[in-house]
């Protein structure tokens, strides 16, 4: 027979492993989030510049993503 040592060992490992599971749930729905976010956000400028293109405009943006930073040279 266990002694009460032992299940409380016992318990208190089965509670840690329940929260790990609960943090890496969390973490994955944050990373599936971001991901989708960053989806959307690609779309929306990808749309923007083939509805550009199909009016015959230049292939600009509508509006400036504001990720590029790097240095233009024209």
């Amino acid at each position: 027979m266990r002694t009460t040592s032992h299940q409380a060992h016992d318990r208190a490992e089965a509670l840690f492993k329940k929260q790990e599971r609960l943090r890496d749930g969390q973490n994955a729905m944050a990373e599936y989030r971001a991901e989708l976010r960053a989806i959307q956000e690609k779309t929306v400028r990808l749309r923007a510049l083939r509805l550009a293109h199909d009016r015959g405009g230049s292939l600009k943006p509508l509006q400036p993503t504001g990720r590029d930073h790097r240095k233009r040279h024209d």
